[in-house]
């Protein structure tokens, strides 16, 4: 090799020590490095920059829109409120919960699908009494074995896609291409949950999770021509909601204070609950259920703007509604916001929402537009604590949604035309169908991601422009005597380690060039061994640092590190096991 080559090399291992090591970000490392290779001289500007313009990491982008069109439409909601139930044992509930996450997984990038399920999996196991400890980390797992089973499912699969065709020159793979690999493996890493995460997992009920809980005072309405309009409270989910409860129902001036489970729903009830910020937040997801409108208010504020957002705010001494009930402050008018619910030194306000007289420090729950987050930063009435970010879901588009989406993997299935453009287009539609609005989609764009991928791509394409790939790759080979199976195995443990301690897509972007030299050399078919790139990138389970989604399950699980070791060790091993024996049977290793 020459001087490009042995540089390339050392900035890798540079690349892998900080990722390793330190907090930088991975798109701020990547970044660096891409500009250290441009700037050097070892890859042309075109070159460096070519990851942004891979089709892989379009199709990408354009999948995070259709699933922040399937999230804001609650179409995802749909799914889970029909699959779910009401299981009593963790192995029960596992398996109500597996099977829609991994479907939707194989569909939808899995990071915003498990973004989406986490509040949604949260609240469900608050109900049927299991600890979400239990469910959090095979929440991830669910949906990191559903993204192995379509090249859709995960982005990791879309990049190196898109990377062996820019490598080889070839067509790439197709939507099911990798279909009968991910199948056994989500199958069996179902049955090793199944039996074994109940004992695994902690039961942390009684965590910080639970306690110091502000209660607040909600008042809602029945939408008059809504879905809930003459069903019980019962038959309308009702009754059952943990950490939240109904008070009372005004219905035509007169107060129903002791509710029935058999009371039948009316359209323009006013039904009061008590209960917590995460809760409330699930109860407006509720299909039917709308803010109740003030006396003398049209129904205009009443109805649900996905625009809107949950805000917590503490009324300041300076606020001009103080000594006002809510309903005398005409408090919609004046400052566009609906008040949902309060709370006074942490605990809730009995009576009805409208009459409570608001007192400096009183913790309210706004339903408002971003115009209101805006002014109060420069205002003085309020201080803004917390802004939930919850929009109301666009229920009347969920099975447009699903059209979307479904029509999205029929075109890319049968190849009516490219998975970059299904993505492109879907996103699209998404948009122009109003299944979510220009800003959800803007925002379900995970620039972090979306940049550390781009970036990657510059360091694959200098191990292969310098000769890094192809003198790595004669070395393995001498080392494996040649040796097909062996050459398969050393692949899946090297991206397997390397997944779990940098971000996937990076591992498999550095791996494929090397792998595809490694296949040169040797005169083996490259197809499995890049289907193993994808699985082993993919299947990490054993750090929360290995996979976005164990990140994000890990607060909400109240989990340690080490029970990240104690369920996902034996499942990379499981994984890589099924993995290695079905390409072994399926796929001819020599050419």
């Amino acid at each position: 090799m020459e001087w490009q080559g042995w540089f390339t090399l050392g900035l890798c291992v540079a690349v892998l020590v900080t990722l390793i090591s330190t907090r930088i970000g991975p798109h701020l490392v990547m970044i660096g490095a891409l500009t250290i290779l441009s700037a050097t001289g070892i890859l042309s500007s075109s070159d460096a920059l070519s990851g942004f313009s891979n089709s892989g990491l379009i199709t990408v982008a354009g999948m995070f829109v259709v699933a922040a069109g399937m999230h804001a439409s609650g179409a995802i909601d749909l799914l889970v409120n029909t699959l779910l139930g009401k299981p009593t044992t963790p192995r029960a509930a596992l398996n109500r919960m597996f099977w829609p996450v991994a479907f939707l997984s194989s569909f939808l990038n899995n990071t915003p699908v498990v973004a989406t399920m986490i509040p949604a999996i949260y609240s469900w196991s608050r109900k049927i009494g299991i600890s979400p400890s239990k469910l959090m980390i095979p929440l991830s797992y669910a949906a990191i074995l559903g993204g192995t089973v379509t090249l859709i499912g995960t982005s990791t699969n879309l990049i190196v896609n898109g990377q062996y065709q820019a490598l080889t020159g070839g067509p790439g793979f197709s939507l099911f291409s990798i279909t009968a690999v991910g199948i056994p493996v989500a199958i069996v890493g179902f049955l090793y949950m199944w039996l074994f995460f109940p004992k695994l997992l902690p039961d942390r009920t009684q965590g910080q999770a639970f306690s110091n809980l502000r209660e607040f005072t909600l008042e809602v309405s029945i939408a008059p021509d809504g879905p809930l309009v003459g069903k019980t409270i019962e038959q309308a989910g009702l009754r059952h909601l943990q950490r939240v409860y109904l008070i009372e129902i005004e219905r035509n001036g007169i107060i129903l204070t002791v509710v029935t489970a058999d009371e039948v729903l009316q359209g323009e009830d006013r039904l009061v609950f008590a209960g917590d910020t995460d809760a409330i937040s699930d109860l407006l997801r509720i299909k039917g259920i709308v803010p109740s409108a003030e006396e003398g208010q049209t129904q205009t504020f009443a109805e649900r703007h996905p625009e809107r957002r949950l805000v917590e705010a503490v009324v300041s001494p300076h606020c001009t509604a103080v000594g006002y009930a809510i309903r005398d402050a005409r408090f919609r008018a004046r400052y566009g916001a609906a008040v949902l619910a309060v709370a006074r030194h942490g605990e809730r306000i009995k009576g009805n929402l409208g009459s409570i007289t608001l007192q400096a420090g009183d913790t309210l729950l706004l339903e408002a537009r971003p115009a209101f987050v805006t002014r109060q930063r420069y205002n003085k009435d309020f201080l803004l604590i917390n802004d939930l970010n919850t929009e109301a879901p666009r229920h009347e588009r969920a099975y447009v949604a699903w059209m979307i989406l479904l029509g999205v993997i029929t075109a890319a299935s049968f190849e009516v035309i490219t998975m970059l453009n299904a993505a492109l287009i879907g996103g699209g539609l998404m948009i122009l169908a109003g299944c979510c609005t220009a800003n959800q989609a803007e925002r379900s764009l995970d620039l972090k991601v979306i940049i550390t991928i781009a970036a990657s791509f510059s360091l694959g394409m200098a191990l292969e422009k310098t000769g890094v790939a192809k003198f790595l790759a004669e070395n393995i080979v001498d080392l494996s005597g040649g040796t097909p199976w062996l050459l398969l195995i050393l692949t899946y443990i090297t991206i397997s380690l390397l997944t779990e301690v940098i971000t996937n897509n990076a591992a498999a972007l550095l791996m494929l060039p090397i792998v595809l030299e490694i296949t040169e050399k040797a005169d083996l078919n490259n197809i499995p061994f890049v289907f193993a790139i994808m699985m082993a990138a993919s299947a990490s389970f054993a750090t929360p640092l290995g996979y976005q989604t164990n990140m994000m399950v890990y607060g909400p699980g109240e989990y340690r590190f080490t029970d990240f070791l104690k369920a996902g060790v034996p499942m990379n091993i499981v994984a890589g096991i099924v993995t290695i024996t079905v390409l072994l049977i399926g796929w001819p290793l020599t050419k």
